[in-house]
């Protein structure tokens, strides 16, 4: 059960960093434009959508990826407390 709990904090912290990359693919012109941008939104953009609706930008600035990513490390949390009963 620790290797099956491992395995999916590891798949959850990965993917909090594709998110990060994503949101500092903003950054960059044309970044999100490119081959690997677009194969990164892909994979984010349908995590971020529900955030998206519910948390509105402030201005030019978007709160929502900073939610988005605390919510994997809710989750994060609670595999280690799940697996940790057993």
């Amino acid at each position: 059960m620790a290797q099956i709990a491992s395995i999916i904090n590891q798949l959850l912290f990965l993917y909090s960093y594709v998110v990060i990359a994503y949101i500092l693919m903003s950054w960059f012109p044309n970044a999100r434009e490119s081959s690997i941008g677009q194969f990164i939104a892909s994979i984010v953009e349908p995590y971020l959508a529900p955030f998206r609706k519910i948390i509105p930008p402030l201005g030019m600035i978007d709160i929502s990826p900073i939610v988005a990513i605390i919510a994997l490390r809710l989750a994060t949390n609670g595999v280690n407390a799940i697996f940790s009963m057993f």
